[in-house]
């Protein structure tokens, strides 16, 4: 008998939570979710990453969150769609904050293990521009801060990208794989849980968050 939520693989595991629908009320109620597990003694609220101003011809298809009442919310998860940047059809986004050890982000980026360390020890070894290896950066503003994050190792299907924000890990998943390209142009990240704009738009449920990654 165990009182946490198991995984056979990796022993375990901040449970998920996936919505079915999206839309304001749902986000109000994940947002209300996260800041109440949040109150004091517990760790500060872990953010929930979104891209706002929306990109043109973007929505916000899901959310998400791992945790319990046990530990409180380890780690958020938010899911786009939209035109992909190169005219190939629509693509996905998908921006999860997390505490270590939590391995969210690297299922969705399709990663061995609960954190990308290995994977951007890696990438930080990047020989620079002009060299054949050379693997460039993806530079966001997370919060009003510019934000670095590195390309990783993911199955050819999506690219996947690993960085840090707030002292925790921050992870951006683009399907198909050359929908990250979008993270070239001048894309600003807001934490919902500060403030939800009220003229977000929403669409779809995003199949990535329901299973298909």
């Amino acid at each position: 008998m165990h009182t946490e939520s198991r995984c056979l693989d990796c022993g375990p595991v901040a449970p998920l939570h996936v919505p079915e629908h999206i839309g304001a009320g749902i986000v109000a109620s994940v947002v209300e979710r996260i800041t109440a597990a949040a109150e004091p003694p517990r760790r500060p609220a872990t953010p929930l990453w979104c891209p706002w101003p929306l990109p043109t011809g973007w929505t916000m298809t899901g959310v998400a969150y791992a945790g319990d009442d046990r530990t409180g919310v380890r780690a958020t998860a938010v899911a786009c769609a939209g035109p992909e940047p190169l005219g190939g059809g629509p693509a996905d986004l998908l921006f999860v904050a997390e505490e270590p050890g939590v391995g969210l982000g690297t299922r969705f980026a399709g990663l061995a293990g609960p954190d990308p360390g290995p994977e951007l020890a890696q990438a930080l070894t990047d020989p620079g521009p002009g060299h054949p290896e050379h693997v460039g950066q993806a530079r966001i503003r997370v919060a009003g801060h510019p934000t670095p994050l590195w390309l990783v190792n993911s199955p050819t299907d999506r690219s996947a990208y690993a960085g840090e924000a707030r002292g925790l890990w921050l992870h951006a998943i683009a399907w198909p794989a050359s929908a990250g390209h979008l993270l070239a142009e001048d894309v600003v990240l807001h934490d919902l849980t500060e403030w939800t704009p009220p003229e977000l738009v929403y669409g779809a449920p995003s199949p990535y968050l329901h299973g298909k990654a």
